[in-house]
């Protein structure tokens, strides 16, 4: 069960403990039921009203009654954007392995994998982008991330989050936003893959409309917030809390379980949104609107219309534009554009391309449709016609340059080294004889 809204003042409490939720104050001396009242800040105590970011969580222990906090190794999860050197050249992966449990057990947390990222969590700016690939359940294992937002795009399998504040089942085609310092745990039902953005010092948010006008793009109702669901059960044996902590994981251990929430109310959730959902707005005249159209969900910075990253879809739609080369045109971008497929195939690629795979196009390098595309696309016959059916790409797009990992230049070795092939057999059409 859901709540809609985005960004809205949800109030839920367990239906196995009605007026849990204390009526008129948030921290009353004794709460109902022998709760203990605690708050989850996602923003500065002083922040304007429309950016102020908080809940308040009745829970049957508070999360300090924890043991020490331990370092815990991050395998291939990292903020070391020096490890290796800066590389400008266009970037496409093939779909990233998922091992087979039966030789090597990951669940979410150990089978996340930073791909690239710029910035610095202590800075409290910057961005990551990850790949998780697991295929086992987190068991008596949670994770909530210190450093900032995860959004979670599943591309096979789907995820079942438990998280304080309730359940979710996020499936791929839909996405689920985790933000700073919530606790989670992810079960899987099978070898299960994806991507996940993840924003240091900003929450994402949805974009202005300006000349669109009141309606179209995401719409905030359908995004859904899970209901209050709590568990009281004690862990003897040890329950662990991982805290990724200025870029490191850390693990504590506790002896009950930490979805222990019985009531809550406020504005700051986890949430997930329905790809489908998306209200496209495109060109019926000429020419091509700019991609920003397409944005989902938007993490701005300091200076106005410029994101610290974007979330970016080309969902199915119609394609109308009169006298004009359709699929997406050659371009130099003074942004980071990473790409990702979660079904089908992608307009300006169809081969090479694939589901589960990834690019990465970094700043002011060269990109656009590869040579077959370009040519079939020239000669088209331009008739309405439905772009993208039966797929789902979608885009991150960062202000930030991008550096990319050693696991995902080197170890990883799922590097497509002949990716810049595709433009290859593209041939000049010059004729200074011909208009």
């Amino acid at each position: 069960q859901y709540m809609s809204g985005f960004g809205n003042e949800h109030v839920s409490e367990d239906p196995r403990c009605p007026g849990a939720l204390p009526e008129g104050q948030n921290n009353p001396q004794v709460c109902p039921y022998g709760l203990y009242a605690e708050q989850l800040s996602g923003s500065a105590f002083t922040c304007p009203r429309p950016t102020n970011k908080r809940s308040w969580l009745y829970r049957i222990l508070p999360s300090v009654c924890h043991k020490p906090f331990k370092p815990l190794e991050e395998g291939h999860l990292t903020h070391d954007w020096d490890e290796v050197d800066p590389d400008p050249n266009q970037l496409r992966w093939k779909p990233f392995d998922i091992p087979k449990a039966p030789q090597n057990k990951l669940d979410f947390v150990s089978g996340l994998h930073t791909l690239c990222g710029a910035g610095e969590p202590r800075g409290r700016n910057g961005i990551a982008v990850h790949v998780f690939v697991c295929n086992t359940s987190m068991l008596d294992r949670c994770l909530y991330n210190s450093d900032g937002d995860f959004l979670i795009v599943p591309q096979q399998g789907k995820l079942l989050i438990t998280t304080e504040f309730g359940k979710m089942l996020v499936e791929p085609n839909e996405i689920s936003v985790i933000q700073q310092g919530m606790r989670f745990s992810v079960e899987v039902f099978g070898e299960t893959r994806g991507y996940i953005l993840e924003v240091y010092g900003a929450h994402f948010e949805l974009p202005d409309l300006g000349p669109i006008g009141a309606n179209g793009l995401a719409n905030p109702r359908d995004f859904l917030v899970p209901v209050a669901w709590y568990e009281d059960r004690q862990v003897p044996g040890g329950y662990t809390v991982i805290s990724k902590y200025q870029g490191k994981l850390f693990v504590a251990q506790q002896d009950f379980s930490p979805f222990n929430v019985v009531a809550w109310h406020g504005n700051y959730t986890p949430y997930k949104y329905h790809l489908e959902k998306f209200m496209v707005i495109n060109s019926v005249a000429f020419d091509h609107a700019d991609p920003s159209i397409f944005t989902v969900l938007t993490a701005k910075s300091t200076r106005p219309g410029v994101a610290i990253a974007d979330f970016v879809i080309f969902p199915p739609r119609w394609g109308v534009a009169n006298n004009t080369f359709r699929p997406p045109y050659y371009h130099r971008n003074c942004m980071s554009e990473f790409m990702g497929l979660i079904k089908g195939h992608y307009e300006a690629k169809e081969e090479g391309f694939q589901p589960g795979g990834a690019s990465l196009h970094s700043m002011m390098t060269p990109h656009g449709p590869d040579a077959d595309c370009f040519e079939k696309a020239s000669k088209a016959k331009l008739e309405p016609e439905r772009v993208a059916e039966g797929t789902m790409a979608f885009m991150f797009e960062s202000s930030l340059s991008l550096a990319v990992t050693k696991w995902g230049l080197q170890t990883s070795n799922r590097l497509d080294k002949n990716y810049y092939k595709c433009w290859e057999p593209l041939k000049s059409h010059f004729n200074p004889k011909c208009k």
